[in-house]
């Protein structure tokens, strides 16, 4: 049976572990985004029709903006912050 010291250098080197292993993860995620060389799309000059695009919205549908076209106003809303703690 393990002492209580023992238990929590245990713990705490089990989540230094997995802090390491997320770290290492997010860091290998972004060298191959990089190694990929992708790059943002380039902005419609303005005045231009937007391009064409389909994204998930908040009710878990896939919207196509060529599908709104001479319909109605097209919104686009990003909430960076949204559902986080800060």
């Amino acid at each position: 049976m393990l002492s209580i010291r023992a238990q929590a250098l245990n713990h705490l080197s089990h989540k230094h572990i997995m802090n390491t292993i997320t770290l290492v993860s997010i860091v290998l995620a972004l060298l191959a985004v990089m190694a990929t060389g992708v790059t943002a799309a380039e902005a419609p000059a303005v005045g231009k029709p937007a391009p064409d695009f389909s994204l998930q919205g908040s009710d878990g549908k896939t919207h196509k903006l060529s599908s709104y076209k001479g319909k109605q106003a097209v919104v686009l809303a990003w909430f960076p912050k949204a559902f986080t703690g800060g």
